[in-house]
């Protein structure tokens, strides 16, 4: 074998080990994050309203039965997936909610369990940030108005807030799929839910929403539910799988470790103020 042809042979050898050793990183899931301290109270519930569509009032049946419990704050904590530039990196995610005014996300994308990535967002009064590996997105109105609708998309682990927040609306489209017109400032935004027609439950929440500062245009946007468990009597959805629909699969996947609700959140979203 000439040198050159050596050469070439060894390199090959060497960029494929390294897709190799990259490959099996990216197979191993990080650790959870530790549990927060505060646990969940005992929580205060109202009445399922009974002039809700069809499709919702079988859908809150189903979750909760008749009494609705009140949820103002939540910690989710979890792990799953995030493609970023078209590789999909295992993650952990730590969320904070204030329920239907603002969120924290926290995510790290990690190889061999390791964080080498992270993402930092925030929702609150109406002002996104955004600091993501690629740089900071902030003060962007389609941005804002893209994160609203991710915080009440987000709120089917907050059931409850779509009934006890009195600027929500539901609209019936037929007996599987109806509108929830949610606040936008002055204004509202919409999200279309369907329900399965054998379990009652959601099985997607979609929505026209802003993906980049530039667009012209919204894209057609998906949170869809694939297993519900149980937590602290609410069913709730995990994994769940979020879906830009151009892009044909899911750019993350959610499964959840730990929920905590009505705890103090203050101080992760003060981080930012």
């Amino acid at each position: 074998m000439s040198t050159a042809v050596y050469i070439v042979v060894a390199a090959a050898i060497g960029i494929a080990s390294m897709f190799g050793i990259a490959w099996l990183g990216l197979q191993i899931p990080p650790r959870p994050f530790p549990d927060i301290p505060e646990q969940t109270p005992a929580l205060e519930t109202v009445e399922l309203p009974p002039n809700l569509p069809t499709p919702a009032i079988r859908y809150y049946k189903t979750i909760v039965k008749d009494q609705v419990p009140v949820i103002e704050s939540a910690i989710i904590t979890g792990r799953g997936s995030i493609r970023v530039k078209g590789i999909t990196f295992p993650s952990r995610f730590r969320f904070a909610y204030l329920a239907g005014r603002g969120y924290r996300h926290y995510i790290e994308a990690t190889l061999f369990g390791f964080p080498v990535m992270t993402v930092n967002e925030y929702y609150l009064d109406g002002k996104a940030r955004m600091e993501l590996p690629v740089g900071t997105i902030e003060n962007e109105p389609k941005i804002d108005m893209a994160a609203n609708l991710g915080l009440w998309a987000e709120s089917i682990w907050m059931p409850s807030i779509f009934i006890t927040d009195p600027r929500v609306h539901f609209r019936a489209i037929d007996d599987t799929t109806v509108l929830i017109l949610v606040p936008f400032g002055e204004d509202t935004d919409t999200l279309i839910a369907t329900f399965d027609h054998v379990t009652g439950l959601i099985s997607k929440l979609e929505a026209m929403r802003w993906r980049e500062p530039t667009d012209e245009t919204k894209i057609a946007w998906r949170n869809e539910p694939l297993e519900w468990i149980d937590s602290h009597g609410i069913m709730i959805p995990s994994p769940a799988a979020t879906t830009w629909i151009d892009e044909g699969t899911p750019w993350a996947a959610w499964r959840i470790d730990n929920v905590a609700y009505n705890v103090d959140v203050s101080e992760i979203l003060d981080a930012r103020r």
